[in-house]
């Protein structure tokens, strides 16, 4: 299994809940995109499973633990995605309780069903799964992923042991990355964009797309510092249609904001968005009610897209908000 970086006591706490015997049925990792949410279920689901464990750890080596690695384990189930906005069916959900009265057939006498990015998993899927989760047979498990704990009912939250997944250190990120075999200039340039979120840092290097849509964040946040409505419109609609690209930019927007609102109380504060260099230089121009009032502007467009509504007219709407804002 590939090295984790970071979370080492997140690490340390799964291994001893194995260890101890006092696993938990239901667990949830939340965290940002790129924290390594889905390699901490993996984590777990070796642990869960492993035949020789070695100081606390899965062995990497047994045949559960190189079946885990695959995605290929018998006894493991990556619940099915459905649908335009990928999340999980109420059908899916019933086919899964019926299967978890079935016996495991493996050495350790367990089954993990993995449900990955529930941002959109529908509430009647949860009601659906929520009596397994309530009574779980013995040998069942349950393992979600997600960006946050909002993303589920109470019901289902009050019933799992939940874990945030944090970014890493700069320094660990780009040991990461070098460990990957990515050039020493398209790591500073990711690390300065994403900072210690590996998963983003290598999708940067990798993926072309991010590449322009960072490019793009950072024309937004020009067009702001200039009060230039008609360049903030033109970048707004260049963004396309794409539901999840637009989603994206406006999240790394959002971020740079909210760095611009940190500097202006504090010029050496760390950043979290992808462009300091512009946050640096809001930070002379906006108060902190100012760049409050942006937050919520985009944080209405990154809603009202969430909620299938013309993505034109929302970005119309942010670019006639933000501008009243800032002139």
């Amino acid at each position: 299994m590939k090295k984790i970086y970071g979370n080492e006591l997140l690490i340390s706490t799964l291994c001893n809940m194995v260890k101890s015997g006092r696993t938990a049925h239901t667990v949830l990792f939340y965290g940002e995109k790129g924290t390594g949410k889905k390699l901490m279920a993996k984590l777990y689901t070796s642990l869960l499973l492993c035949k020789n464990p070695i100081n606390n750890m899965a062995c990497g080596i047994c045949s559960s633990c190189r079946n885990v690695e695959n995605e290929s384990h018998p006894d493991v189930t990556y619940a099915v995605t459905s649908g335009k906005l990928g999340g999980y069916s109420v059908d899916t959900a019933r086919k899964i309780c019926s299967d978890a009265f079935i016996k495991p057939n493996n050495d350790s006498g367990r089954k993990i069903y993995i449900f990955r990015d529930c941002h959109n998993m529908d509430i009647r899927t949860q009601n659906t799964l929520l009596k397994i989760i309530e009574e779980p047979p013995d040998y069942a498990h349950f393992i979600f992923t997600a960006e946050s704990k909002n993303d589920f009912l109470p019901t289902i939250i009050s019933r799992c042991v939940c874990f945030g997944v944090s970014p890493c250190t700069e320094e660990e990120t780009e040991l990461s990355l070098a460990e990957s075999g990515f050039r020493e200039t398209d790591i500073k340039s990711a690390v300065s964009c994403f900072h210690g979120n590996i998963g983003m840092c290598t999708e940067y290097i990798k993926n072309e797309d991010l590449r322009k849509q960072v490019d793009l964040t950072k024309l937004l946040a020009d067009s702001i510092i200039r009060k230039d409505e008609y360049a903030l419109n033109t970048v707004l609609f260049s963004l396309g249609k794409e539901r999840n690209d637009v989603k994206t930019v406006l999240s790394m927007l959002d971020k740079l904001i909210r760095d611009s609102a940190v500097l202006i109380h504090d010029k050496e504060a760390e950043n979290i968005g992808c462009f300091r260099e512009g946050a640096i230089k809001l930070s002379y121009m906006i108060t902190s009610r100012i760049a409050e009032k942006i937050h919520r502007s985009i944080e209405k467009a990154w809603n009202t897209i969430e909620c299938n509504v013309s993505i034109p007219l929302a970005l119309s709407a942010l670019c006639a908000e933000i501008t009243e804002i800032i002139i």
